[in-house]
């Protein structure tokens, strides 16, 4: 078998043996020193150790790294929406103008814009776009991004929605996981009752993902001004039955999402700037991980979740970007995390365990996320001799190199 050696690394930062739940200390990090690290020809990683003793042995092939370099496994963004036509930068201009939604939706702004503009742009347009995005994040050392549809609200362009995100797939380096989003909200066009537009979606939509192998994974929107906690579980449960796996958007603007989440056995309840001591302690107590989204709470201009609270109750806290045209279009999921870390006072260890592979149990993945024997080798490195220096450069200091399953 052919095996590649890469190094010497100043640090690697491996993040093997961290708990999966819970708060972290930055003590518990493995650092090692001077490292090579050994990847085989199915870009899986055989052996990390100090560079001089693995040199000693035969390799197909030597990749050396010059200067100061800290490897860290590459990030998983768990919630994004890159997939979208158009932009709303009138509906930002006006929001931190402080015009209130209801204005903004009146002018012609909000999701029903992006669902317009999606609608309008053809699957190769949807494929370009989403394709630039995600090769921009993976310069940045994101190699695994989830993708949600739902900003097409139909049948048809929800289906072209999910069909560009898998042709986008073939064309960028990173991974691309997609998520069945077309319960984001009812639209307007749609004559019936929220139930019956989730009946459409799992009567007419769902079996359509499943036949075409677009998706195994769906979500909604559990929030007051899009599907209550009731009609929310009954969807859920469906889709469940169908064999998809479950996320759910939750505690965004008000409770209830969370209790959903934990009740349906989602895989993540996702954004949680809403969630109080309950569903702090609900969560903590599951296995549905808690991931949060400081994008939105910056594009916003909302309250961060209560991150130090739901790691000291011992809950699984995953960190994405929430990348998408209207609450979170900064899509920098480095600067994100940086900024998360220093006003919600969690541990460089915390940081780095929340955005790789807490965020990877998010998507249900257990092969990425560690530098250990038998994962893939998604790695990033940054051009530094302290693994400090990263948060300490909030998003300035961005990878000199970043590899996809060694490659």
């Amino acid at each position: 078998m052919k095996h590649k050696l890469i190094g010497p690394f100043t640090q690697v930062v491996s993040l093997a043996n961290l708990p999966m739940k819970g708060a972290i200390e930055d003590e518990a990090l493995e650092i090692i020193e001077n490292a090579g690290i050994v990847i085989d020809e199915n870009g899986k990683i055989v052996e990390i150790g100090d560079f001089a003793s693995l040199l000693i042995h035969q390799y197909s092939e030597i990749e050396g790294i010059e200067g100061d370099a800290v490897l860290l496994p590459g990030f998983v963004d768990c919630h994004t929406h890159i997939c979208w036509g158009g932009n709303r930068a009138r509906d930002y201009a006006m929001r931190v103008a402080g015009k209130p939604y209801l204005e903004i939706a009146k002018a012609g702004g909000g999701i029903q814009d992006s669902m317009r503009k999606t609608r309008e742009a053809s699957e190769e347009d949807l494929i370009g776009v989403t394709q630039q995005r995600a090769d921009r994040h993976f310069s940045r050392g994101v190699t695994t991004i989830e993708v949600k549809s739902g900003y097409a609200l139909d049948i048809d362009n929800e289906l072209k929605m999910l069909r560009a995100i898998k042709n986008a797939d073939t064309f960028t380096k990173a991974d691309l996981v997609s998520t069945c989003l077309a319960a984001h909200m009812k639209p307007k066009d749609f004559e019936g009752t929220s139930k019956e537009y989730l009946d459409r979606a799992l009567e007419n939509l769902l079996p359509k993902i499943k036949e075409e192998g677009l998706s195994n994974r769906v979500d909604i929107f559990t929030e007051e001004t899009a599907f209550n906690q009731e009609e929310s579980l009954y969807y859920l449960q469906k889709a469940k039955e169908l064999g998809f796996e479950i996320t759910v958007h939750a505690d965004q603007f008000s409770t209830g999402g969370s209790k959903v989440a934990v009740e349906v056995g989602a895989l993540s309840a996702e954004h949680l700037e809403a969630s109080g001591d309950e569903e702090v302690k609900l969560l903590a107590a599951s296995d549905t991980v808690a991931t949060v989204l400081p994008g939105a709470s910056l594009g916003l201009g909302m309250q961060y979740p209560p991150c130090r609270k739901l790691l000291d109750a011992g809950a699984c806290l995953a960190i994405a970007s929430d990348w998408n045209p209207g609450s979170a279009p900064m899509g920098d999921m480095l600067t994100q995390g940086a900024l998360l870390g220093a006003m919600e006072k969690l541990s460089t260890a915390e940081v780095f365990a929340g955005m790789t592979f807490r965020s990877a149990k998010a998507l249900g993945l257990t092969d990425r996320g560690r530098l250990q024997k038998g994962m893939l080798a998604d790695m990033q490195m940054y051009p530094c001799a302290d693994y400090r220096e990263i948060l300490y450069n909030q998003g300035m200091l961005l990878p000199s190199k970043v590899w996809k399953k060694g490659e």
